[in-house]
């Protein structure tokens, strides 16, 4: 039998162990555009739409996993993913798998969803909002 009362009582806290998985496999494709770490995507300029995206990917990926300011950030990097699939993936074909944008579909709902939830109980949002 599900105990009810302990999902509820662990579900911030999931909801923070989430946060912070989402958000150091996001941080691998900024840094990936900028020190081809953990793979090398070649020279991304600055300046540019990948260099943009690159930046996004950086920033927003450290306030996600310290839960600062979570939901505006995530809100960011959900319509950077959504502008992302429909830019690179969307043309190739209408369906995701086939079109290799299950990644940014995956992304852009689970920014949106922090972006409604929040950062969760171990987040620096929820401990700003304690004091």
């Amino acid at each position: 039998m599900i105990n009810k009362q302990f999902f509820d009582a662990w579900s911030p806290r999931l909801l923070s162990v989430l946060r912070l998985v989402v958000a150091i496999l996001y941080i691998e494709h900024g840094t990936s555009k900028f020190f081809g770490f953990p793979v090398g995507m070649g020279h991304v300029p600055l300046f540019s739409l990948f260099g943009l995206a690159g930046f996004l990917e950086i920033a927003g990926s450290l306030f996600i996993f310290f839960g600062l300011f979570t939901r505006p950030v995530a809100f960011i990097l959900s319509g950077e993913m959504a502008f992302a699939y429909f830019m690179a993936h969307a043309p190739h074909s209408l369906y995701p798998l086939v079109n290799g944008g299950e990644q940014a579909v995956f992304y852009c709902f689970v920014f949106l969803y922090f972006a409604a939830a929040g950062g969760g109980a171990w987040s620096l949002d929820a401990w700003w909002r304690k004091k």
